[in-house]
């Protein structure tokens, strides 16, 4: 790799230790893809993890005299103080969140905890170049903002934010944006559930050899909280860092421009009964539903108004959590939804995220979720989800029975 002379003397040592173990590990990468030099970031976002591997992976950084060059956006950790109210912590992760949230605020990391950070505070403008772990926030910034970052693991994209370059390789090259397989999608996809089946159903159609689906027939008026949907299941079975929807998304006004003139792309077809038989695998269950947790990822001030709507002058049968960002719970006392769903018993519960041990309580209990990802995530904290419509969800949680 060719590296400038600021880049040659953080590898040599002269920024210090901390400075020099990051740009290795970047070398490291950049050499392993074939980059052929480093380019500046202007943005970074980690997906921290709360997890003893990271916690001793910043620890050495910091340790070792590291900082960021580039602040980075953090996803969610948890509420410790909402959560100490509902759910008793054991001392190893508690002593294993204070202090991964302690020093990534000593390296320089702006302490967000939201896993939307595209929607504010961390909103890359077309062509920016950014490096941004976390499936969700990577595809989406590629796919709808049209920024650059490849899908980075939180280690590259925290050594990217001391060291203020990455590697010019994958996503950030023009050639490797183009499309690899069309979705010919003749399924009737209208509502925000739909691009979530869509986002399931579609990796196991078209299989794991191809990484950047081009989606053709819907709707113009695609929102952005559908795209979000879409990309983020895209990655429950799927390995997806980019995706277009022709007419949609900046780098495809059509279907030829998003496969950067190639003709010989396979072409897969999504149905309604696709659309259904996703339903049925992940949404099939009766009984009980003794909780609901909605938000994975955040949601937007739209969706929780509507779901303050939905919950007007009712009274919950079972617990319900909406996790969102600090500034949208905000947003949400100010326009009133706070209290209406407070007075029908829910909770808005910011800085957090399913894929956390603070669950307990609710183990061995029926739940419902929006999310297929909050439903993959969460077993390995043994928690059992129905995946629903949010409209669903909340009835089910009012009734205290899941409804369709």
């Amino acid at each position: 790799m060719r590296l400038t002379e600021q880049e040659q003397a953080m590898l040599n040592g002269e920024f210090g230790p901390g400075f020099a173990r990051a740009m290795r590990v970047l070398v490291g990468i950049g050499k392993a893809f074939g980059a052929q030099r480093m380019v500046p970031i202007s943005r970074g976002h980690i997906s921290l993890s709360n997890q003893e591997g990271d916690l001793w992976f910043v620890s050495q950084m910091l340790e070792e005299g590291a900082h960021c060059r580039v602040p980075p956006t953090v996803n969610p950790a948890y509420d410790y103080e909402y959560f100490k109210t509902v759910s008793q912590l054991d001392g190893e992760n508690e002593r294993i969140l204070k202090s991964t949230i302690d020093v990534y605020r000593k390296l320089g990391a702006v302490l967000t905890f939201d896993c939307t950070p595209f929607f504010e505070n961390n909103v890359p403008r077309f062509g920016e170049i950014c490096s941004f772990s976390a499936s969700g926030g990577a595809v989406y910034v590629n796919s709808v903002l049209g920024a650059r970052s490849n899908r980075e693991a939180a280690q590259s994209a925290m050594c990217a934010a001391i060291t203020g370059v990455t590697p010019e390789y994958g996503l950030l090259l023009k050639e490797n944006r183009a499309g690899d397989v069309l979705i010919r999608v003749e399924a009737d996809a209208a509502t925000e559930y739909d691009y979530e089946l869509l986002g399931y159903c579609t990796p196991k159609k078209m299989g794991q050899a191809y990484h950047q689906p081009v989606f053709e027939g819907l709707s113009p008026q695609t929102t952005a909280e559908q795209l979000m949907n879409l990309g983020t299941q895209l990655n429950v079975h799927g390995i997806v860092p980019m995706f277009h929807v022709a007419g949609v998304t900046p780098e495809a006004p059509d279907v030829e421009t998003a496969f950067q003139g190639r003709k010989d792309y396979p072409v897969v077809t999504i149905t309604d009964e696709d659309l259904a038989q996703a339903r049925r695998e992940i949404s099939a269950g009766a009984g009980k539903a003794d909780f609901c947790i909605l938000g994975c990822p955040h949601l937007t001030i739209g969706q929780v108004g509507s779901i303050a709507a939905m919950l007007e002058g009712q009274k919950l049968a079972g617990q319900l959590y909406i996790f969102t960002s600090t500034s949208t719970r905000e947003l949400a006392r100010r326009m009133g939804y706070l209290d209406v769903i407070h007075a029908a018993g829910g909770e808005i519960v910011i800085n957090s995220c399913v894929d956390q041990p603070c669950w307990s309580h609710l183990n061995g209990m029926s739940g419902v979720t929006e999310s297929p990802k909050c439903a993959y995530y969460t077993k390995r904290w043994n928690m059992a989800f129905t995946v629903k419509s949010i409209p669903a969800c909340i009835q089910s949680v009012l009734k205290g029975e899941i409804v369709e």
